[in-house]
């Protein structure tokens, strides 16, 4: 049998006589990477159960979203009880007590990388101490239907984008809501029906939209059966500033297939040289095209912008979070 290299009591007593813990400037003292990502995934909850952020179904009812802040101090603990496996001791003790800043500080850079990582692409990042987190969980048909929606938060409201891209004020539009715009930590489909986002920062809108990729057709419905409206469109695809919608002809049989060879006839008769001209269904096509929907959620809401391709909806961004007072006791607390 090969012998020890040290007894039982000569290892105790040297781990009784030892430093209490390693020094800093020696790389064991950090903790390992494989650590690190476990941990930062901790704080923006990879891995925790849906049941300890939606406790009861009635929270998260059909069709409905909830805004919410991130309680730094339940996460936290949460890191401190996975940490905790490793402190047997009194000597993992103190070197964890020592470590904790370096812990923390390592953690808030490396929960904005998660999204990174996920993604493979380089996002902004915010540097620095970590801030308040808020999110949401949306739980809806739409997330079944549009899986890769477009999440974006914002820190001050932006106006809706102008309906024609070769707008003067179009290129202006684009930088200043990308100067504002919040950067995501996570945005991730939990089940088929219910998406979660986490935004470093507390938004002043929130707007969830369509995926850009493809081409899309469709009409307006106008909220009554059998009555769909489409936007006018120039022959370069874009609105017709200023224009009426066209009522779509639909079949007596069923109205919710639309009569074509109506639709056609009917985009002639109006005798618009902007339109393009109805010779074949490339034209038509043309003027088929339908803009991604965006839902928009800000301060109290508004009603549809012409032309923008979405509309505001009658909520409040989770009305608390704009309360100055509960901002400041939240900074406060961190």
């Amino acid at each position: 049998m090969r012998t020890a290299f040290i007894t039982g009591p000569a290892a105790l007593r040297e781990r009784m006589v030892a430093k209490a813990q390693v020094d800093l400037s020696v790389p064991e003292s950090s903790m390992p990477p494989y650590m690190e990502s476990f941990l930062a995934h901790l704080r923006v909850l990879i891995g925790v159960p849906f049941d300890y952020m939606v406790p009861d179904s009635r929270l998260l009812p059909d069709e409905s979203i909830r805004f919410f802040y991130l309680d730094r101090s339940w996460t936290d603990r949460l890191v401190d009880g996975a940490v905790a496996v490793g402190k047997s001791g009194t000597r993992e003790q103190a070197h964890h007590q020592a470590q904790a800043p370096n812990l923390q500080s390592q953690l808030d850079l490396t929960e904005r990388t998660i999204r990174n990582i996920q993604t493979g692409k380089q996002l902004p990042t915010n540097s620095g101490p970590a801030g308040i987190i808020t999110g949401f969980l949306l739980r809806s048909a739409t997330v079944v239907g549009w899986p890769s929606m477009d999440v974006r938060a914002f820190s001050q409201i932006v106006p809706p984008s102008p309906g024609n891209v070769n707008d003067p004020g179009a290129a202006e539009w684009a930088a200043n809501a990308t100067a504002v715009q919040l950067p995501t930590l996570r945005l991730e489909r939990l089940s088929p029906s219910v998406l979660l986002a986490l935004f470093d920062g507390i938004p002043q809108l929130v707007w969830c939209e369509e995926p850009h990729h493809g081409i899309q057709f469709g009409v307006t419905n106008s909220g009554e059966a059998g009555i769909f409206y489409l936007d006018r469109h120039e022959a370069s695809g874009e609105l017709e500033p200023g224009s009426q919608s066209v009522q779509v002809p639909v079949r007596a049989a069923n109205h919710r297939v639309i009569a074509i060879q109506q639709l056609r006839n009917q985009l002639n008769a109006l005798h618009d040289p902007n339109l393009v001209p109805q010779t074949g269904s490339a034209a038509l096509a043309i003027e088929m095209l339908q803009l991604p929907w965006r839902q928009r959620f800000q301060g109290a809401g508004s009603d549809r912008h012409p032309g923008s391709g979405g509309f505001v909806a009658k909520y409040s961004v989770a009305r608390v979070i704009a309360n100055p007072t509960l901002q400041q006791t939240v900074r406060e607390l961190f």
